[in-house]
């Protein structure tokens, strides 16, 4: 039931930025945390950045912090990743998922993603090329 199409990705150099898209359908999504993980070549799935059903309280990997912001439209059930500064590392297939459980939120589970999240739509490809 639940459904995330991902689009947006591209090619992009270092230094320049991307904007992702997540279109999400078969549940209620204002009530669900929705979370952006990524897969790089030869690496596994890396938790990116989490938002809160309500679009309050965000959450980052490190390693992103001050690029990337996360951000969501309730009324057109699409959750977004704005990336800027993009660098070579940041090269991967990025998916977006819903939380399983409603209204909630845990740093826990960007450990254990594939437990935690579903919906796993068939990413986007961002690749980083200097």
């Amino acid at each position: 039931q639940v459904q995330l199409v991902e689009s947006g990705g591209g090619l992009a150099q270092p230094g320049e930025s991307l904007r992702l898209s997540c279109a999400a359908s078969g549940f209620i999504f204002r009530d669900y945390t929705m979370t952006w993980a990524r897969q790089a070549p030869g690496k596994g799935l890396e938790w990116v950045a989490s938002i809160y059903g309500d679009g309050e309280d965000t959450w980052y990997q490190e390693s992103v912090k001050g690029r990337f912001i996360i951000s969501r439209d309730n009324d057109k059930n699409t959750v977004y990743l704005q990336m800027n500064s993009l660098q070579v590392e940041d090269t991967a297939l990025y998916f977006c998922g819903k939380l399983q459980w409603p209204h909630h939120y845990s740093s826990a589970y960007a450990d254990a993603l594939q437990d935690s999240y579903e919906g796993w739509g068939q990413g986007t490809q961002v690749t980083v090329s200097g």
